[in-house]
C-alpha cells in the first residue's frame, strides 16, 4: 500500500513516524523548541504544496489530509509553528485546491482521510469548500476525522 500524508507537520498522530510506505510531505522544514521546552521537528521526506502536488494521478491507496486549521494566529506563534497557518483571505480556495489534489493523486479504489479541528473554521464551512460530503466521521469532537471515497468518473 502506498500512503501519502499531504501535510505531515511533525507527524503527531502517527504511531510509527518513519513508516517506509508513507510519503510524508509538507511545505516547510523546521527544527525548533516550543515555548514550553518541547522540541518541534518538521522534516518531510518530500517538500511540496498540498495545493499543487508533484505526484502522478492515481498514485496512492490512502491519502491523509491534515491541513493547517488556523487563520487567526501570529505568524511566529508556537501555534503557527506547530500546526501551520492558513491565509485568512484565501483559505477556502486553498483548502478546496488541496482537497482536489488529494483526490487527484488517490487511486480510484483509494480512501481519503481528512483530519480537521474546528477551533476557527467549522466543519460545515470546510465541507462547503470541498463541495463533497464524507462517507462518515466523528460529529462530536472539536477535532474531526472524516473519510471520503474518490468519486467515480461519469
Amino acid at each position: 500500500m502506498d500512503i501519502l500524508d499531504a501535510c505531515c507537520g511533525s507527524r503527531m498522530f502517527w504511531w510509527d513516524k518513519n513508516r517506509a510506505d508513507v510519503v510524508f510531505q509538507d511545505n516547510r522544514r523546521l527544527e525548533t523548541t516550543l515555548c514550553d521546552g518541547r522540541p518541534l521537528n518538521i522534516s518531510p521526506n518530500q517538500l511540496g504544496d498540498f495545493r499543487c502536488m508533484d505526484f502522478p494521478n492515481n498514485s496512492f491507496d490512502l491519502v491523509v489530509f491534515d491541513p493547517p486549521h488556523l487563520i487567526y494566529t501570529g505568524e511566529k506563534s508556537w501555534l503557527a509553528q506547530k500546526y501551520g497557518r492558513l491565509n485568512k483571505d484565501t483559505w477556502k480556495e486553498d483548502l478546496q485546491q488541496g482537497f482536489s489534489e488529494c483526490l487527484r493523486v488517490l487511486k480510484p479504489t483509494g480512501t481519503l482521510i481528512v483530519k480537521w479541528n474546528e477551533e476557527q473554521i467549522s466543519t460545515t464551512q470546510l465541507l462547503k469548500a470541498f463541495g463533497q460530503q464524507p462517507l462518515f466521521g466523528d460529529k462530536r469532537a472539536k477535532t474531526r476525522w472524516l473519510v471520503f471515497k474518490k468519486p467515480e468518473v461519469q
